[in-house]
């Protein structure tokens, strides 16, 4: 196993249940991909590096069935899901309760129910599927009646259901998770399917950081008999021990230039025309006190949503999407130590927010994104201590997997949300049988849920009896 990100320790695992003996080797100092935090704003102050609110990790399918919490992970669950600001009247929050949602979007409280209420019951069903290669789904009818809605952009999705700027506003701040332009297909899937989540369970942070989350999936891992092994970073195939089968939770163009010699020249350009699509910027922040929201009820939720209406967040994702800044970004911000008072010294806070900028961008956005949160939170800026500035290309060389700064493994349209890496019918193998892909770069795609390196750990076992330990050439 090559990469201990969430999917490359899930691949791990899947294979030692079946008594496999594995061996991951990761390239940092430490296990964990986009699992990891850090003081890097000043001692004391702890980080989500990547990854810090976890629905879809607590609702995984697969770690659900996992000992974790036995292991030494708590997930830390804030009273609403998801905040979204408005200006000049309150925000929009997303909790559990159902009907507390509802009513607080004014005339379209009935419309949001009709949407979500047929899911609720059956949140677990749908996120099987979902959160998995194309296949005929285990609950056909409600996998359909959700595709329906699903497949159409965000902003047809939110105008057609909704009439009041609301609920609209809170279903294109769950839509920018896509990462792509709100008005292409299958763009309000993921506003929904995270509206839906929100019901299922409040939106977690991990107890003291994501990389505990880490350490508890190693911990796991060395319960079955696995081992990880650290500072192994893996340039080519002579870097490799000898092994039956191998996988790769890395990006597609990295498979491509450790194991090009071992596959044909045909499926690696196909590997080098993947679309990694837009990056991100991302400010980390030490603070002196909580975030002073305009409206106090946003410190309720784990998640903020900051951009304003559909209309505006619209705009500020094509925009990304064409190459262009804009000076009112759609921000994706975690106040994870309003939950957990492990992150912060006694009465201090930390801040994590980004916003999704063109590929590559070096450009310094971190003005623009205070900013915004001064918009909705006057007097923010004077509560900041210390702040630590992430653009495209230190997410690259942070982690490379992160192509041109896309944290999400890669673009989710219609052209590739199935066909990831490459189209096969297998999606997880490579024309070499004994070499796979377990990233975000194949089905089901970006997040934190380990469900790309489950499904890719279930084709190599079906490789496994046929190989004896060797190199791989």
């Amino acid at each position: 196993m090559v990469g201990s990100g969430p999917n490359g320790l899930s691949a791990a695992i899947r294979l030692a249940q079946e008594g496999a003996k594995v061996l991951v080797l990761e390239a940092k100092a430490t296990p964990g991909g986009g699992m990891r935090t850090g003081e890097v704003t000043l001692p004391g102050f702890h980080h989500d590096l990547c990854s810090a609110c976890h629905p879809t990790g607590e609702l995984s399918p697969f770690w659900r069935t996992l000992p974790l919490e036995a292991h030494g992970l708590r997930w830390v669950h804030p009273s609403a899901s998801v905040a979204h600001p408005l200006d000049g009247e309150p925000a929009v929050l997303l909790s559990r309760d159902l009907t507390e949602t509802a009513d607080n979007l004014g005339p379209d409280a009935r419309a949001y129910l009709r949407l979500c209420k047929p899911f609720k019951k059956r949140i677990d069903a749908l996120l099987g599927d979902a959160l998995a290669p194309l296949r005929w789904p285990k609950d056909p009818v409600t996998l359909a009646r959700f595709g329906l809605r699903a497949a159409l952009p965000a902003t047809t999705l939110a105008r057609t259901a909704f009439r009041g700027p609301r609920a609209r506003a809170l279903l294109a701040g769950n839509a920018g998770h896509s990462v792509l332009p709100l008005e292409q297909p299958v763009s309000g899937a993921l506003g929904l399917l995270f509206a839906l989540m929100g019901h299922a369970v409040d939106w977690p942070v991990v107890e003291g950081g994501s990389g505990n989350l880490a350490r508890a999936l190693v911990r796991v891992l060395e319960s079955l008999g696995g081992h990880v092994r650290t500072s192994r970073h893996v340039r080519g195939l002579d870097d490799l021990p000898p092994a039956r089968v191998y996988l790769f939770d890395t990006s597609p163009a990295q498979l491509a230039n450790v194991c090009g010699p071992v596959l044909p020249p045909g499926y690696v350009a196909r590997l080098r025309r993947y679309r990694y699509g837009p990056g991100s910027f991302k400010v980390d922040w030490a603070l002196s006190e909580p975030i002073p929201w305009k409206d106090p009820r946003v410190a309720r939720a784990s998640t903020v949503h900051l951009g304003g209406t559909l209309e505006e967040i619209a705009a500020s994702e094509r925009a990304m999407w064409e190459g262009r800044h804009t000076e009112r970004p759609y921000m994706i911000l975690v106040q994870a130590s309003a939950h957990d008072a492990t992150r912060a010294p006694d009465g201090r806070h930390t801040g994590y927010a980004y916003a999704h900028v063109p590929a590559g961008s070096t450009a310094d956005r971190t003005a623009v994104l205070e900013a915004q949160i001064e918009r909705f939170a006057p007097g923010f800026r004077d509560t900041i201590l210390a702040r630590r500035s992430w653009n495209a290309d230190a997410w690259e060389a942070h982690n490379p997997n992160y192509v041109g700064g896309a944290i999400t493994g890669g673009v989710a349209d219609v052209f590739q949300l199935f066909t990831r890496p490459v189209a096969r019918l297998d999606p997880y193998a490579t024309p070499n049988r004994r070499l796979f892909l377990c990233s975000a770069s194949t089905p089901p795609g970006g997040g934190v849920h380990g469900m790309c390196g489950y499904w890719a750990a279930e084709s190599a076992l079906r490789q496994l009896p046929r190989f004896a330990p060797r190199r791989l050439k």
